[in-house]
């Protein structure tokens, strides 16, 4: 043990042959070895110091982004909506189906699968599903027999006051702690926003169509 002890202070193992750390504290260059190796260091953690602060910066301005917030809020919209049909043992489609037949009676078919913006097909299976429920009808275009009219029935009207607390009660919540004012902007620049993309919308549906018709 007296040995070792003392082969250690001598920069020796314990077979006298001279140690790792000997040899690098005895050589002249270490001060400035050590010093780079510090510096290098230093550099590395200012980098990440500053790709840390330029993450979280481009991180805030994206969620920031007027488009990505549209999106996500109604996403986060659609996601309380499903849950809530659920538990009505329901979808959020079929709740928009009864909302849209209580401010349209009597729309066809394709005119329900324009507004819901889903193929046909799809419709005609919710509709299916409402009307074996009792809560919406078929009824025949009295001037067309091929055009199926829809209607809602008594049923419907219950699941539509339930929707109705419910739309109330996310209004609610998504509009807490922000003022009469603020709200009012919100919806004229929505209506805004919807009016244009509308208009744009409608604008190159009828260029497509000029544009068939030279072909």
């Amino acid at each position: 043990m007296e040995q070792r002890d003392r082969a250690k202070r001598l920069g020796c193992d314990s077979t006298g042959g001279i140690t790792r750390a000997a040899v690098i504290n005895d050589s002249p260059g270490n001060d400035n070895v050590i010093e780079d190796n510090v510096i290098k260091n230093n550099v590395i953690k200012d980098k990440v110091i500053k790709d840390k602060v330029w993450g979280e910066a481009h991180l805030d301005d994206f969620h920031r982004d007027m488009l990505f917030l549209l999106h996500d809020v109604a996403r986060l919209l659609r996601v309380e909506a499903d849950k809530r049909a659920r538990q009505h043992g329901m979808t959020r489609a079929q709740w928009a189906i009864l909302i849209w037949l209580e401010r349209q009676p009597g729309i066809s078919q394709k005119e329900l699968s324009e507004l819901l913006e889903v193929e046909p097909i799809t419709v005609a299976r919710l509709i299916d599903r409402l009307q074996a429920r009792g809560m919406v009808e078929r009824r025949p275009d009295p001037r067309d027999r091929r055009i199926w009219r829809l209607h809602l029935l008594s049923p419907a009207r219950d699941v539509l006051h339930e929707i109705d607390g419910h739309r109330a009660d996310m209004t609610r919540i998504v509009t807490n702690g922000i003022d009469e004012a603020t709200l009012e902007t919100m919806t004229e620049a929505l209506l805004r926003m919807k009016a244009t993309l509308t208009q744009d919308s409608h604008a190159k549906r009828g260029l497509d169509a000029d544009t068939r018709e030279e072909v």
